[in-house]
């Protein structure tokens, strides 16, 4: 068991995240003293509230505790609650406190539900962080099986992988099919594998939609869906002052490394040094993703290129202050690495450089730092890459 680092909000909260990522095991660790809890995974409570949402309010009104704390588990799977939650907010003027979590913001929007009109903070549950796993954290099997809880808490690689086998299963066919979100769940799947090999890459959906056999409108479709359902986030491109034609196409990852791999059925074996490049990056990317949600710093991410071959994997921005950081799976930093943070230092788009690497010494080169991945974490935990202004 994982102490998480996303502390308990002091008011009514969602909390969304991907499937496996530990939200219900958090409630019960934070709010396992709650005065009601609702689990709609179960039939039984989910019929009752069905029938009668109504009923959410009678036994609110009937806790003793003054400033009670409400859990509602899986709250997408019945919208019309929300209604409900609104009105006790409205009414007690906040007196009761709502957990209110769920695996896919998807069926709350195409049901226009009521998201409490800022009557509720907004949290996001991600996988493991290398600095809630600490000194059971492995690099190369974070890279390999990811670091969802299960994965991370197998013991050996045939449970880890049999794990996520099912993962992908239950997720075909618990949010996609159960859901109806497709129609034909066969193009999903061949798309699913697509996106795992386009994860992390320039994303072109005319080729895309070639290789899955589908129209264009309908990947972008699934992209929607991914999205929706947490698994996959889009990085927008950096639209700098430099007087160069820039790419303007997002990239678009997925949340975990290992369900990555599953999706392309490569998590049997060992990634290739190619690939590794990859992962690699990604998981620094959500590692800093993740941080950035659970401690509210509010930073944007961007990538930045050009068609020229320049390029620069993060840019990190809040207000008028900005960072870039440069990501290499390599124990040994070369001074060409640096070629598109020197870009955009010149042009004053960013005014600090970093680098990211596997090796184990702080380097200043040039004018780049290049970091440890351990310290660039940790660094990102505490929000302290660029001076406050």
């Amino acid at each position: 068991m994982y102490s998480r680092i996303l502390d308990l909000p002091e008011k009514s909260f969602f909390l969304f995240g991907p499937r496996g990522t530990g939200k219900s095991v958090w409630l019960e660790q934070r709010l396992g003293h709650a005065d009601l809890s609702i689990n709609l995974l179960k039939s039984g409570e989910y019929l009752r509230y069905k029938r009668d949402p109504s009923l959410l309010a009678q036994e609110a009104a009937a806790l003793p505790n003054r400033r009670p704390w409400i859990t509602i588990d899986e709250v997408q799977k019945l919208p019309e609650l929300l209604d409900e939650v609104h009105a006790l907010l409205f009414e007690s003027g906040q007196g009761y406190r709502f957990a209110l979590s769920g695996s896919s913001a998807r069926k709350l929007k195409r049901s226009h539900a009521n998201m409490l009109a800022g009557r509720a903070l907004l949290k996001r549950m991600f996988p493991l962080s290398m600095l809630e796993v600490r000194e059971d954290f492995s690099l190369p099997d974070a890279l390999r099986y990811g670091q969802l809880p299960l994965s991370v808490t197998s013991v050996s690689r045939t449970d880890k992988v049999e794990f996520l086998d099912a993962y992908v299963e239950a997720y075909l066919k618990e949010e996609i099919q159960q859901e109806a979100l497709v129609r034909d769940l066969d193009s999903f799947y061949r798309f699913l594998s697509v996106a795992g090999m386009m994860s992390g890459q320039l994303l072109n959906i005319a080729n895309i939609a070639r290789d899955v056999g589908v129209a264009r409108s309908t990947v972008q479709g699934y992209f929607g869906i991914l999205e929706d359902t947490l698994l996959g986030w889009y990085l927008p491109a950096y639209r700098n002052k430099a007087k160069v034609k820039e790419v303007a196409r997002p990239k678009f990852y997925l949340f975990d490394g290992g369900v990555q791999r599953a999706l392309m059925g490569r998590h049997r074996d060992e990634p290739s040094a190619v690939e590794t490049g990859a992962l690699f990056e990604a998981f620094v990317l959500n590692e800093f993703r993740a941080l950035n949600a659970w401690r509210s710093h509010g930073a944007q991410f961007f990538y930045w290129r050009t068609e020229a071959g320049n390029e620069v994997d993060l840019i990190w921005k809040r207000g008028e202050r900005a960072a870039g950081f440069e990501i290499k799976s390599s124990n040994v930093w070369q001074e060409k690495f640096n070629k598109g943070l020197n870009v955009l230092l010149q042009t004053g788009d960013i005014g600090h450089a970093f680098g990211v690497y596997r090796g184990e010494r702080v380097l200043k080169v040039g004018k780049v730092t290049v970091l440890p991945y351990k310290k660039a974490i940790e660094m990102a935990l505490e929000d302290s890459f660029v001076p406050a202004l």
